[in-house]
């Protein structure tokens, strides 16, 4: 039985990519822990930042270093952005943009037993067009415009290695972002059915599974491209009219995409069957960057989303952001104005990043004509950081001596020999758990302290117990 690995860069939304093409070929083949041990590597790659790129490419080195024997197919934004860059890469065997990802099981298991063929056009045979072009000399590429094969329904997801898995019901973009190539590295949006959603959704509850994460590119924007057009909130609602999935949770929203439909479902649901976490892409505190970024909502209709949904979810509700550094232009007075906004914000967490021009924005061109020094940029990302690790740990200790609910994970071996268990509380805190539990169970906790990595300290409760005894102590 042949070996295969797949390595996942970059977002929720992709990681799900790369799970759907590692659970189609667990029916004929079997998943190594290390890519040296692979017939075949599966690279799944970011192309959001010039980083993510150069992190892809280190581990193709890297992989064709230490497993020369070993078949690389490169997949995902930067094999859409960029294939033929890909393909000229020592040990690339295959390049399969995201426009084709959904015949890449079959692709891959073409190339593992050597049956690609470049002399027919037979749709079926899976051939590419550059192959054919080249007469086989070159690693062949799968990449178009039209995105025709882009949506890769995932096999019916269960709680396996992933406790919580995502199930990504979303795919593309259609805003314009100064900064983002996704429109060009995934194209427009586009929606599962709905009846697939809940075929998912109540399969995945049959074995076994206690929490799901719905994850999308563009998730607000779900369904409206339908045949018969709905909205999120309409999905959420049906899960849990014709499914009894203990918990949802959902991943990054738009500010503007949590309309009042959404945040009343988080009102009803809120720290039952919807956790009560919340992640707003945020950029800027600033309004002239944020007209620079080409972004649909100003600062005041991102302080006033924060505050509709604190309403609803109360104090307990975890709010997450991103945030950019250096946007072309960026004025130390513009940077202060993200600073105080993300003073005044309640933020659970933030996930910071530099800018990073992207060719084919309008962002490249920007940056060419004013770019931030990294000298700066740098200084200013250190600032955010440390206000960034402030709010976290503000927003931790706020759950000190409060109930919580709580899902088990896989807990690391290092953990287990200590008698604790990792866990996330249904408001997406990290948990050490003092008890030594399974995976994939639906616990009451306390908090007791936090751990000098940040993590809440909590004891489990059982359905009768008021009182607990502190089995650690607070860091």
């Amino acid at each position: 039985m042949p070996g295969f690995y797949v390595e996942n860069f970059g977002c929720r939304a992709a990681r799900a990519d790369g799970e759907a093409v590692r659970e189609r070929l667990l029916a004929d083949w079997h998943c190594t822990d290390q890519p040296t041990d692979a017939d075949v590597v599966v690279v799944n790659t970011c192309s959001v930042t010039a980083e993510a790129d150069r992190a892809a490419r280190a581990f193709i080195r890297r992989t064709n270093r230490q497993n020369p024997r070993a078949k690389i197919v490169v997949t995902g934004c930067y094999a859409q952005r960029a294939p033929e860059e890909l393909a000229a890469m020592a040990g690339v065997a295959a390049v399969v943009g995201n426009s084709h990802k959904a015949l890449a099981p079959e692709i891959v298991r073409n190339l593992a037993a050597e049956k690609l063929s470049c002399t027919t056009a037979d749709a079926h045979a899976i051939v590419s067009v550059s192959a054919l072009l080249s007469g086989g000399n070159r690693a062949p590429v799968w990449v178009d415009d039209r995105f025709a094969h882009s949506f890769l329904e995932e096999a019916q997801l269960v709680p396996g290695n992933q406790t919580r898995p995502n199930l990504k019901v979303q795919e593309g973009c259609g805003n314009r972002c100064t900064f983002c190539v996704i429109p060009q590295t995934r194209g427009s949006s586009r929606s599962l059915s709905g009846a697939a959603i809940l075929k998912q959704v109540q399969g995945f509850v049959a074995a076994g599974g206690k929490e799901l994460v719905l994850s999308g590119i563009n998730l607000g924007r779900w369904g409206r491209d339908l045949a018969e057009p709905s909205k999120l909130p309409a999905l959420v609602s049906e899960i849990f009219e014709r499914t009894t999935l203990p918990r949802l949770r959902l991943s990054s929203i738009e500010p503007m995409d949590w309309d009042a439909d959404l945040i009343g479902l988080m009102a009803d649901f809120g720290g039952s069957r919807l956790a009560r976490h919340a992640h707003l892409p945020l950029q800027s505190g600033s309004d002239a960057v944020l007209r620079r970024m080409h972004r649909r909502y100003r600062p005041w209709h991102y302080t006033e989303k924060v505050a509709a949904l604190l309403r609803a979810a109360g104090p307990d509700l975890t709010l997450g952001a991103d945030v950019m550094v250096g946007f072309p232009g960026e004025t130390d007075r513009e940077f202060e104005e993200t600073v105080q906004m993300v003073r005044a914000l309640p933020f659970g967490y933030l996930h910071l990043f530099s800018f990073s021009p992207r060719p084919g924005t309008r962002g490249w061109a920007l940056h060419a004509d004013a770019p931030v020094r990294p000298a700066v940029v740098d200084e200013r990302m250190a600032a955010l950081r440390a206000l960034a690790a402030e709010k976290t740990q503000t927003h931790r200790r706020s759950l000190i001596d409060r109930e919580l609910q709580a899902i088990t994970l896989h807990t690391p071996d290092a953990l287990a020999t200590q008698h604790r268990t990792a866990a996330l509380t249904e408001n997406f805190v990290p948990v050490e758990l003092a008890a030594s539990l399974p995976a994939n169970q639906l616990v009451r906790v306390r908090g007791i302290g936090l751990t000098a990595e940040g993590a809440l300290q909590a004891v489990q409760l059982t359905a009768d117990q008021n009182q607990y005894d502190a089995i650690a102590t607070p860091v």
